[in-house]
């Protein structure tokens, strides 16, 4: 039985499909129309209110800026939060905190990491076999050498030690035989069996790093290695800069958080959604609020969150419940975006609430919202963690893609060896092709030509562990 939604002669959900036959029902024009302005639904097409602000706004700033002032924004808030006075919550919102390494996943250094130690801290063996002292043979001793016990008695030449890999070298010794190179007679005496070299298989202390030498600089992402060297040198914390903090607030009384939608309301996606993705980002969500189509308890939200990035989603039109801009106004708030010409998600709009804290009015169409995400929220949050911006790079498109007259479109694609290929389930209300996507390409105003380049940005899942990305 084929499943509810899926198109005419497609396979049911159950059938098997290999890769490329599911990618090319993902690709399957079924797209929607581009004008995803009004909708403030999570789900749905997009339905023009009554009264509501035309779509296309004057003041709408082009993407490549609008992603530039989030940048910006997040920049002016963290010089407040180093600067500002230390008994309010501004002021040391944004400061260096020292946290155990297991916490420190996903976090940029603020302070350098220094070596605390010489590494390694001894002469250790770098190999399974015998401690030797002199030319071979060897008169090897009973006791043998482990790693994590006290300093050995000294060699003398002629005599070997068994010694395992780590532990320490006693004094005098000359080189470590390894294990499969020796061989002891029937007196009980080793000889090697290919030439040796004095040093041979030592880790002489120091060999990694000198006491105080700089491992790694500020700014460097604490990765799953990064905690490995801190542990090695000695490190029980690490200074890093903090998560930003984000809380996300759902509006819309038409969405349902479980069952199949009926009489008109819709599965809420975005509430799903957003939280995790938001982490991938290095947020730490603080709070995931249902407001529904209620101005007031928007405004006391907005008003009471002590989040560094307040999340909205729809209702950044002006239809008659479109609540977003009039609260912004009602609680003084500095509209920084308000539009950006992006197909999907270009009623999107960013405000300064406070000093220390910034608002993004994501469209409710859930792939609008994601275009508004990346556009927006990004920038603004990767800039407030201290992580280095993505290096841009572009691949050809393995087909055209047609353009918005004058905004750039965000479209969904697959990586294929050296080719982006566009998935077509693109429509602002449409999360299929994103789920299936490895990235988004940038398609200028005007579209693209089949192999012509196009820069991408990489979806958080696409270009990291899953471990280090939902931390």
């Amino acid at each position: 039985m084929t499943a509810p939604g899926t198109p005419a002669g497609a396979p049911a959900a159950d059938d098997d499909l290999d890769v490329e036959e599911a990618l090319a029902l993902v690709r399957e024009p079924h797209s929607e129309p581009q004008d995803d302005g009004p909708a403030r639904s999570s789900g749905g097409p997009a339905v023009r209110q009554p009264g509501e602000r035309p779509a296309e706004r004057h003041t709408a700033t082009s993407w490549p800026h609008a992603r530039e002032i989030a940048a910006r924004a997040a920049r002016t808030a963290r010089a407040h939060g180093r600067h500002g006075p230390a008994d309010t919550p501004a002021g040391d919102r944004h400061a260096p905190v020292s946290v155990p390494l297991g916490d420190a996943l996903g976090l940029v250094l603020a302070a350098p990491l220094d070596a605390l130690t010489d590494l390694p801290s001894f002469d250790t063996s770098a190999m399974d076999g015998w401690a030797v002292a002199g030319p071979g043979p060897w008169q090897v001793r009973e006791e043998g050498v482990l790693a994590g016990h006290a300093q050995p008695e000294p060699l003398t030449d002629g005599t070997a030690v068994r010694i395992a890999t780590g532990a320490r070298i006693p004094a005098d010794t000359t080189a470590v035989l390894r294990t499969e190179h020796g061989r002891t007679d029937t007196q009980g005496r080793l000889h090697p069996t290919r030439e040796m070299f004095h040093g041979q298989d030592i880790r002489p202390r120091g060999q990694e790093c000198r006491t105080g030498d700089q491992l790694l600089p500020v700014g460097t992402l604490v990765t799953p290695a990064v905690l490995g060297l801190a542990a090695a040198a000695g490190y029980d914390t690490v200074t890093v800069v903090p998560r930003p903090r984000a809380e996300v607030l759902i509006l819309g009384d038409e969405l349902l958080t479980t069952g199949l939608p009926h009489d008109g309301l819709i599965r809420d996606a975005l509430g799903p959604m957003l939280p995790p993705w938001l982490r991938a980002l290095g947020a730490d969500v603080v709070a995931v609020r249902r407001i529904g189509d209620d101005a007031r308890a928007l405004r006391k939200a907005v008003t009471a969150s002590q989040a560094d990035l307040v999340i909205t989603t729809g209702g950044t039109a002006a239809g008659p419940v479109d609540h977003v801009h009039p609260v912004l106004e009602r609680v003084g708030a500095e509209l920084l975006v308000d539009g950006v010409k992006v197909r999907p998600g270009h009623p999107m709009l960013l405000a300064r609430t406070k000093e220390h804290q910034h608002l993004v009015g994501l469209p409710g169409n859930p792939l609008a919202a994601v275009s508004g995400l990346l556009t927006l929220a990004e920038p603004l949050l990767r800039t407030l963690a201290a992580r280095p911006a993505p290096e841009p790079y572009t691949l050809p498109l393995k087909e055209a893609v047609q353009g918005h007259p004058y905004d750039t479109r965000l479209i969904p694609v697959v990586l294929r060896g050296d080719h982006a290929v566009p998935l077509h389930y693109n429509g602002p209300a449409m999360l299929r092709g994103i789920a299936a996507a490895d990235a988004l390409a940038v398609v200028p105003p005007g579209g693209a030509r089949q192999g012509e380049e196009a820069e991408l940005l990489d979806l958080p899942w696409a270009t990291a562990g899953i471990g280090v990305c939902f931390t």
